[in-house]
């Protein structure tokens, strides 16, 4: 194991999304007095906005919570100490004056909303991952949590206290007579984007350098020794920067900056589409109707292996967001791999490559699916169209693990990346982890063995052994134009 830097060594995070924030929230707290953020995102100026030209996995409406886990304990245990902090998190705004918050935030703004996660079946049945779930939770004695739809017990209870409702907000069991699925009470989401302002926020009252957006926070490559270990940085603006420690939490970005890992790691795309509800005045019943007082996140097919089809309740601003992970789309390209001395293909976001905004589009595959969901659970906002759609790329790893651990050929260098879509709601706690795996073995630390430096070798897969020749490239989808968006009739699937 690579000696821990000392106190006042420099160390450069590359990256200001979920895995940079939190690390450098928590070298901070542990007394590290020399942490410096870069990331090309104006963030100070854009809140991590996407309607402000913020491009990023964190940077996002709404992220899903959720404590369900089924047999993976450690995950189940770390998000319940995350919820505690994102409680702490809302009481501090809410007892902020409107003149201290940043730009972004207002002052009742809840960054973590415990509406509910209704997970529905469509076969008729509960998934072994709900089935470990209830266990789990029961041996914490929070079985109560949970509602089993369907189940003459859970329904009673739902009766007696008031929820009912929150099982079926779509009016789904009146429609097609039988409605199956597990009400979870302890989930919701989280406003990702004034989240992560919210920490930036925070690291702005510290030492920690935040160097965020132009060519002084765009990384463009790593400085090496001649025995290869990283001991710094070189940004667009022609300066280098060295550090002890260059900890790389690029996101999906990570892979094209250190092309050795894309056997571990790979950029994918989520496809996302919004619906805009009529002015609140217009159709308050609809207002109403899928307000998260209302109405719970929730996932259409079961959750883990199923349809990759789920979405929030409406937005303050009145927005449906629904997602689509059915499939996760690739989108292959020629990097330099400097540190093997080859090019190599690596699989890098749409926007990284294609500079003439195709990232606004989404696939038709993605769209026909959005909308066969849509036509099944929402009819009633079927006549008001698809009014946006973006990609969203998220950093796959080969087992849905993320990875946080020094390189193992270049103790200079640490990765903490592959958030697989799962990570946003432990950005209170995740840095915690990192400066434990920094400072001790990983053989002594659950979460660090966990997280460890594995490849494509280890016979694990998620996908990435398809590579640049496989079903999900970019490149050999159809993409949808705005003509598809409309709901002219029922798709079928």
């Amino acid at each position: 194991m690579a000696n821990p830097p000392l106190k006042t060594s420099p160390i450069l995070i590359v990256g200001a999304g979920v895995f940079g924030l939190s690390t450098a929230l928590y070298l901070h707290r542990s007394g590290y007095s020399n942490v410096t953020i870069f990331d090309r995102q104006p963030y100070f100026r854009n809140a991590y906005s996407t309607l402000d030209g913020a491009d990023a996995a964190s940077a996002d409406i709404n992220k899903v919570m959720r404590l369900s886990y089924g047999k993976e304990l450690l995950y189940q245990k770390l998000a319940f100490e995350a919820i505690d902090i994102w409680n702490e998190w809302n009481q501090s705004i809410a007892k902020s004056k409107q003149e201290d918050l940043p730009r972004g935030i207002e002052q009742g703004d809840k960054i973590w909303n415990n509406c509910g996660f209704l997970r529905l079946s469509k076969d008729g049945k509960i998934s072994q991952f709900e089935e470990d779930t209830l266990e789990s939770l029961e041996r914490e004695g929070l079985r109560d949590t949970q509602y089993v739809i369907g189940d003459a017990n859970d329904e009673k209870r739902a009766r007696q206290f008031g929820l009912q409702r929150r099982f079926d907000p779509m009016d789904l069991r009146a429609r097609e007579g039988a409605l199956v699925g597990v009400y979870d009470t302890l989930g919701g989401f989280v406003n990702a984007s004034k989240a992560c302002t919210w920490v930036l926020h925070l690291l702005s009252k510290t030492s920690v350098k935040l160097i965020l957006g132009g060519d002084n926070g765009s990384v463009t490559g790593f400085i090496r020794t001649a025995q290869g270990k990283t001991v710094g940085i070189n940004t667009a603006d022609g300066i280098s920067h060295y550090g002890e420690l260059v900890l790389v939490a690029a996101g999906p970005w990570t892979p094209t900056l250190l092309p050795h890992v894309a056997n571990m790691l790979e950029a994918t795309a989520g496809s996302v589409a919004y619906i805009q509800l009529p002015p609140k005045e217009e159709t308050p019943d609809l207002w109403t109707k899928y307000a998260p007082e209302n109405m719970a996140v929730y996932s259409w097919g079961g959750w883990g292996k199923g349809s990759g089809l789920g979405g929030f309740p409406r937005s303050e601003s009145g927005v449906m967001k629904i997602g689509y992970r059915g499939t996760k789309y690739t989108n292959y390209m020629m990097v330099v791999d400097e540190r093997a001395g080859k090019v190599r293909s690596v699989s890098q976001p749409v926007t990284a490559s294609w500079p003439e905004k195709r990232e606004e589009q989404i696939t038709k595959q993605a769209v026909d699916a959005i909308k066969g969901m849509v036509c099944d659970l929402f009819p009633d906002l079927k006549s008001f169209g698809i009014s946006s759609v973006r990609n969203c790329w998220y950093t796959d790893s080969l087992d849905n693990n993320f990875v946080m651990d020094r390189d193992p050929e270049d103790e200079g260098l640490m990765v903490c990346s592959g958030g697989s879509g799962h990570a946003f709601k432990f950005l209170p706690i995740l840095g915690r982890e990192a400066v434990r795996i920094i400072e001790e073995p990983t053989t002594k630390n659950e979460y660090g063995n966990l997280w460890r430096w594995r490849t494509i070798f280890d016979d694990l897969k998620n996908g990435l052994e398809e590579g640049e020749t496989g079903p999900r490239v970019w490149a050999k989808q159809r993409m949808a134009s705005k003509k598809d968006w409309e709901f002219q009739e029922r798709v079928n699937l």
